[in-house]
């Protein structure tokens, strides 16, 4: 079912829910650069275990509003969260893929604001990823920027970047991730401004550098079930940041899912759903 949330001054985020809204409540936030739709199956799988699931497009991505400001922050992503989650009138348990699992763990961490949050399920992230790995998930995305001709030309751009994943021979499930503009080119679904603060300015180096300061506190301060999933070939949840995450979140537990990339849930689906379903099971039902 597709729904829309009022944010911040009655700008929209388009969601989409599973299962009854009686149940305990599941939100799954996305990956920058992706949308609502990422998380394939395992939306409607976790449902089937009696939550009420909630997939929701962050803003600058996808349906839901772009920021006139550019306003992209982890803060700004987590007032939406929040926002959602008063609007359900009960607490969440956060599942969140990169981008999105750093807004999770600022809110489930944070010191004023984490009762909202029942667990925390972070998705091929730490408290902060590798600096090589992001650096090339940017290079990707900006090299997009100028659109492409045809979704066939999108595939084999996905392709290039994502060379272990078999190209399917069907890629109209790429349209949900782009959208055709007046030119008659298709660009990705998200805002070009997104990307404005992480050009390696100075200035902007600061403010990242304070913003992983900020998840580094509110790792500190994470009490309720955690769940850490790491794709065995990821090059943004290394080693060195799963052993960081787990040292700080000690009660954490921990998933390793072989032959899948920093793109868990689109390389190994299925299995990333056990995962997820089984530390649901064990923690919160």
């Amino acid at each position: 079912m597709k729904t829309t949330y009022l944010v911040s001054g009655n700008r929209k985020i388009i969601a989409s829910e599973w299962g009854d809204k009686k149940n305990p409540m599941v939100i799954m936030l996305h990956g920058g650069g992706q949308t609502r739709h990422s998380w394939k199956g395992s939306a409607s799988k976790i449902a089937d275990l009696g939550f009420h699931v909630i997939t929701h497009d962050l803003r600058g991505h996808g349906e839901s509003f772009w920021d006139e400001d550019g306003n992209y922050t982890f803060n700004a992503h987590k007032d939406d969260l929040i926002k959602i989650i008063k609007q359900n009138d009960k607490k969440a348990n956060l599942i969140g893929a990169s981008l999105g699992g750093m807004v999770s763990l600022s809110l489930a961490g944070h010191e004023k604001e984490r009762h909202y949050c029942s667990s925390l399920t972070m998705v091929d992230i730490g408290i902060r990823p590798n600096d090589k790995g992001s650096e090339r998930i940017i290079n990707f995305m900006r090299s997009g920027i100028g659109g492409f001709s045809t979704i066939e030309e999108a595939a084999n751009a996905v392709s290039a970047y994502l060379p272990n994943r078999k190209r399917p021979k069907d890629t109209s499930g790429l349209e949900r991730n782009l959208r055709l503009a007046n030119d008659n080119r298709y660009y990705w679904h998200w805002d070009p401004l997104f990307l404005a603060d992480k050009g390696g300015q100075i200035k902007e180096k600061k403010e990242r550098e304070e913003r992983f300061k900020q998840l580094e506190l509110a790792a500190q301060r994470v009490s309720v079930p955690a769940l850490l999933v790491q794709g065995a070939l990821s090059d943004i949840l290394t080693d060195e940041e799963k052993e960081h995450f787990l040292n700080t979140i000690s009660h954490s537990k921990f998933a390793k899912i072989d032959d899948a990339t920093h793109m868990v849930v689109g390389d190994k689906n299925d299995i990333f759903a056990e995962a997820i379903v089984k530390f649901l099971t064990q923690s919160i039902l």
